[in-house]
């Protein structure tokens, strides 16, 4: 056997690959149009046109130090020329040998007898994918058989198939090459066949596998090497890359673009100069034994050079691979064999031979119903799902092609393909992208079967069942515990040794027969069938051992055979079982099955009849029939809780505190034979929003569940509204007039407050945001509401309401006034607002807050509050008393000096190099990246309000994956479906230096001429610092370098927002909002995560996106308003500078931006920059 000499030479040192072949031809200044022949964007038809060029190109890599070359040959496929013409199809093969020769005349220039150059055949995905449904297994085999042909034609040294999307079109292309290879009597020992994946910045392949279900997938195929190329930069490859290196058992490559490529005049610019990236990739090289690494898009011949300046001559490295687990995968995750905590549970139901419903739905042809059989089956907690199409008078590979193309991307769970006829098996593989499970081998006719279906399990690097049946005319199918383990033992070594198929990927059916038909030759079977499991696992404990369960108890009821079930079960897995095909939603813990009974089934399982009875049953005892008479045919069924059990007012409140609107018509029918409109609303849906506000004031329920009660409490009120005769009166219980103030973009609170109040009856009249208080005193004149209510967000918008005050004294406006925002604290509201006011004023922290008070005002209770605020400023008082006594205490001992000492910040003896001065426009950001920074810690807790309170760390977990994760994935649908979300950026770097406390700015052309200037505040104590201490100073002559970003994630999704609101979907309000401002925010992530990049300190940002929240990473960024930087005005400047109108924005009066889900900030590149307050 052959070995080739690109595996010798790496496994003697690192080898450097080359960089990207696209980014050199669009700066070659000799490409001319007509280069193309009349081929745009197809860049192989130049190693017709332009060989010279494609040359010069490999060789300005090779000078750099590159020790492998990639042909020119990416898109160089049948599928791929068929998009252009049939001139280019018919000269695919004769494209990649012509490229494989030109790449060898640049390698044999530059290679010497100890640094050989090596010719890989590139081989890229394609525009069509099989998971997809875009093109079919067969057509797209034989377009890369075409390919590998023409690369071995041209003397190949290895195929590297990269940028792969999909698993399926990985082993797709692995097989095309193997056809290649073995037509001429060669293997992938001698012209080794590499992997390269693409993960995207999402954290998954464009498909959505991670890369355990990648690693998973391909172990079993014959690759030489397994790494990751495009997509991102290398920091964001890092924990991908740490995953390979521990668990891939072969060579590891890292090729990644020069960061994360950035829009500029419509065409993609990559970030990461050559320096930066080196340094990014050393930790591949020096930490985590990485074996070839290279540049993919963006990376010039200079980025190589510094590749090739950090590998030197190092050794080949030596890494400590933690073996993957046996497990399969689907498409997207990858799923053990060996389950922890329970067994690897296979469901039953979508199989044709096990289940009525699905072979009803097959004959019918309803795919999409069998989807959703899928779905259901996953929902009651299978693991796998066990597909069976066989059907007498169907077409099996048919079926299997067109219900296994709907599972691989529809869900998310591995397929066990069910079937005795090879075709439907390949069928199945040809279409599932993940690592599958074949049911199943046997030796019911010898070796026949494994000749038929191993060299499958090869080429799909599949799994495989092992029925324990042989070729024995009166015992294949073995029965007793000895049989099973002697066939299990001959089928292990012909899996083994005939085939070379790794034994971790062999699970056996010791096959489970009825032990409930009454005859004597069957009674002993379960017990024989536990003992095969025993000795099968101990004979081969790396394999896994599997049981199609419900067999056990055929014949019995129902009741009878969920316990038979589950207590074979126990006793199963007790012996080795790892795996069972069952109904997963029927299996019983032992806690829910009586004693009686559980006693009762291990009887019948060990047949305890005779001497072996129970103490204390007679002679003639049968387990059997005493088994039986445990389950009579009028037993008890389980009792059913509805709400039919309630009484009529129960169930009125019930439908408000569970937000739940089915069924809501009927009560409200039923309770108006005896109750008025009225009464009904106030007795007992008020009732019910009051425990809403107690158990929302208690942390016992969060705010999407009150907003669901809200819903319910509007629909159940509009429906009595037309019933309700004038003589009844008004609903209302008192009108409040809401506005956000002037300047203030923000209406989440305001709408929440409207939400709680009109739902418990008040009349609103919200007015909307940034209302001037002339607007606010008119629509309190024209309504004469009960009280005004004022919110705001901003710092500002606290003065703003200050100014409002002084307004309504002047008018001689008393009315209640209730204050609420952010900015605002309950003691400024209550001390000096109050005293500035000279009527009522209160403070509401949140909706329900001001439910009280406005109920306090219905009531004419208000002295209560009074008295509370008083109590409240007392105690302020006497504690800021106590405070200012200890200070006195601390000046009067002298040690007014105790400061931290000032720790001198870091030296920066080199300043980053940006890739330009002045602004960048982005105009489009792939929306599926902004999704990847999004802060579901943020989002959950403080956007959509669902906090922990009394739930342990397990239940909130469980909380967030049935409440939040459901609804953070439906919004990023949506928005992907729809332009809701229309993400820009506008950003740049410009010359500046500190200047005392202020920070200057300089012209992008002209660095000596002062264009704008900061001044920030200096702490009093502590550090002493200030923003400006971060940059040069002016005096040092060195211009340093700022940056500024202003993002958006445009007007639409306020306008839905808004829209929602209006429709009375408070819940779905409250969710789009919220994920509307959490993208704003992780887009402001996301972009200085690419500034950062693009100044060359983007190597020291954490790999995990989680960790980038709490500032993982070098530098800092400030938005105007954050305490080292409060002037909010700061941000007139920063529009001058950047010009944010461009994507959109506008600034209010209070120097907020418009839309809201916007956002801006002041980059620092300092390795000390940190938040502090001033």
């Amino acid at each position: 056997m052959a070995t080739s000499p690109l595996l010798e030479a790496l496994t003697r040192r690192v080898l450097v690959l080359d960089g990207a072949m696209g980014t050199s031809l669009q700066s070659c200044p000799d490409c001319r149009m007509d280069d193309w022949l009349g081929r745009e964007n197809c860049s192989e038809i130049l190693t017709k046109s332009r060989p010279d060029m494609i040359q010069r190109i490999h060789e300005t890599f090779l000078e750099a130090g590159a020790d492998c070359i990639e042909t020119n040959t990416f898109g160089a496929n049948l599928l791929v020329g068929a998009e252009f013409d049939d001139e280019v199809v018919a000269m695919t093969r004769e494209l990649n040998r012509e490229g494989v020769e030109i790449a060898r005349a640049a390698c044999d220039r530059h290679a010497t007898p100890d640094r050989p150059r090596f010719v890989l055949g590139s081989m890229g995905p394609g525009t069509k994918l099989v998971s997809l449904g875009q093109t079919e297994w067969d057509l797209m085999l034989r377009s890369y058989e075409e390919q590998a042909e023409g690369l071995l034609d041209g003397g190949v040294d290895a195929f590297l198939i990269e940028t792969c999307q999909d698993l399926l079109q990985v082993r797709c292309a692995v097989n095309a090459c193997i056809k290649a290879l073995e037509a001429r009597g060669r293997d992938p020992f001698d012209v080794p066949i590499m992997v390269s994946i693409t993960i995207e910045t999402t954290g998954t392949m464009l498909l959505g596998s991670d890369i355990a279900s990648a690693v998973n997938a391909l172990r079993m195929l014959p690759i030489a090497s397994l790494g990751l190329n495009c997509a991102t930069g290398p920091v964001e490859m890092t924990s991908h890359v740490e995953y390979l290196c521990r668990h891939w058992d072969r060579f590891v490559s890292v090729v990644p673009n020069a960061g994360l490529p950035v829009l500029v005049d419509g065409e993609a610019s990559y970030p990461l100069q050559p320096r930066p990236f080196a340094e990014a990739m050393r930790r591949f090289v020096e930490d985590r034994g990485v074996n070839l690494v290279g540049g993919c898009c963006g990376t010039t011949p200079e980025h190589i050079a510094a590749l090739v300046d950090l590998v030197g001559d190092r050794p080949a490295p030596k890494r400590e691979i933690v073996p993957l687990e046996p497990g399969c995968s689907s498409l997207y995750g990858f799923t053990e064999f060996q389950q922890d905590n329970s067994f690897l549970i296979v469901a039953e139901r979508t199989n044709a031979n096990g289940s009525r419903k699905f072979k009803r739905l097959l004959d019918a042809e309803d795919w999409d119903a069998l989807v959703s059989m899928g779905r259901e089956e996953l929902r009651g907690g299978s693991h796998l799902l066990d597909v069976c199409v066989d059907f007498v008078g169907r077409d099996g590979a048919r079926d299997m092609a067109e219900v296994a193309s709907r599972y691989a991307t529809s869900l998310n769970a591995p397929i066990m393909i069910d079937s005795t006829e090879a075709p439907t098996i390949e069928a199945g593989l040809k279409r599932l992208g993940g690592k599958c499970v074949v049911n199943s081998i046997n030796l019911e006719d010898g070796e026949r079967r494994l000749d038929e279906i191993c060299p499958l399990l090869k080429a799909h690097g599949a799994a495989c069942v092992a029925l324990t049946i042989d070729e024995d005319p009166q015992a294949g199918m073995a029965k007793t515990a000895d049989r099973k383990l002697e066939i299990a033992t001959r089928i292990h070594e012909l899996f083994t040794g005939k085939w070379g198929l790794d034994e971790c990927d062999l699970l056996f059916d010791p096959l489970t027969f009825t032990i409930a038909t009454g005859v004597e030759e069957d009674r002993a079977l379960g017990h024989e069938t536990l003992e095969g499991i025993r000795l099968i696992a101990e004979r081969f404990p790396k394999c896994g051992i599997l049981l199609g369960l419900s067999n056990i108890s055929f014949g019995l009821r129902a009741p009878a055979r969920a316990v038979l079930n589950s207590v074979f079960l126990d006793h199963a897995r007790a012996r080795g079982l790892t795996a069972a095909i069952v109904h997963a939603s029927k299996i019983l813990p032992r806690t829910k099955i009586d004693e009686e009974k559980w006693a009762a089934a291990e009887w019948l399982i060990f047949d305890r009849r005779g001497a072996e009875r129970p103490e204390g049953m007679s002679e003639d005892f049968d387990p059997l029939l005493h088994f039986i008479g445990l389950f009579p045919e009028d037993g008890e069924t389980e009792e059913r809780v509805s709400m039919e059990s309630l009484t009529v007012p129960e169930r009125l409140q019930r439908h408000i505190i569970d937000g739940e609107d089915d069924g809501l018509a009927e009560t409200l029918d039923e309770a108006l034979v005896d109750l008025a409109p009225l009464e009904i609303i106030n007795d007992h849906l008020l009732a019910g929003m009051k425990i809403v506000g107690e158990l929302f004031g208690d942390g016992r329920m969060q705010l999407p569940f009150v907003l669901q009660s809200a819903e319910v409490m509007k629909k159940a009120v509009a429906r009595l509204e037309p019933l309700m005769d004038k003589v009844e009166g008004d609903v209302g219980r008192g009108s409040i007039v809401l506005a956000t103030v002037s300047g203030d973009v923000h209406d989440i609170g305001k709408n929440l407050v409207d939400i709680i109040l009109t739902n418990n009856g008040y009349t609103v009249h919200n007015i909307g945001i940034k209302q001037s208080v002339e607007q606010i005193v008119a629509a309190w004149r024209e309504t004469r509401a009960d009280a005004i209510g004022m919110s705001g967000l901003l710092v500002k918008s606290v003065t703003v309401m200050e100014q409002n005050l002084r307004a309504f004294n002047e008018l001689g406006i008393s009315v209640p006034v209730i204050l609420g925002g952010a900015a605002l604290t309950r003691f400024h509201a209550e001390k000096r607002l109050r005293d500035i006011y000279e009527g009522p004023l209160y403070y509401g922290k949140d909706a329900f807050d001001g439910l009280r008070v406005c109920d306090r005002i219905s009531n004419d209770a208000l002295d209560e509050l009074d008295g509370e605020i008083t109590e409240r400023l007392v105690k302020r008082q006497a504690a800021e008393a106590t405070v200012a006594a200890a200070r006195e205490a601390t000046r009067e001992r002298g040690d007014t000096d105790t400061l931290v000492a000032a720790r001198p910040l870091a030296a920066v003896t080199e300043l980053p190099a940006v890739p330009f001065f002045g602004s960048r426009l982005v105009e489009e950001v792939p929306i599926e990246e902004v999704f990847a920074y999004v802060n579901r810690t943020a989002l959950y807790r403080g956007q959509w309000g669902l906090r922990k309170g009394s739930m342990d760390a397990d239940e909130y977990a469980a909380h967030l994956a049935a409440h939040a994760d459901p609804v953070f994935e439906r919004l990023k649908a949506e928005c992907r479906a729809e332009p809701i979300l229309a993400p820009k950026v506008v950003y740049g770097w410009w010359p500046a230096n500190g200047d005392g406390d202020d920070l200057v700015v300089f012209d992008a052309e002209d660095h000596d001429r002062e264009i704008a200037r900061f001044a920030f505040p200096r702490q009093s104590s502590r550090q002493r610092r200030c923003l400006a201490d971060y940059f040069r100073p002016l005096e040092s002559g060195e211009r340093d370098v700022v940056g500024f970003h202003c993002v958006t994630m445009g007007e639409e999704v306020s306008r839905r927002a808004r829209t929602l609101f209006e429709a009375d979907r408070y819940a779905d309000y409250l969710y789009l909002h919220g994920f509307g401002v959490e993208c704003a925010e992780g887009l402001a992530e996301m972009w200085h995560k690419r500034m950062r990049a693009e100044i060359g300190i983007g190597h020291h940002d954490d790999p995990d996106i989680r960790r980038l929240f709490g500032q993982n990473y070098q530098g800092c960024r400030y938005s105007f308003g954050y305490p080292a930087c409060p002037e909010m005005s700061d941000q007139e400047t920063l529009f001058k500078l950047l010009e944010p109108e461009r994507i959109g924005c506008r600034l209010t009066e209070n120097w907020q931006i418009d839309p809201e889900q916007s956002t801006s900030a002041l980059v620092v590149h300092h390795p000390d920059a940190a938040y502090f307050s001033a």
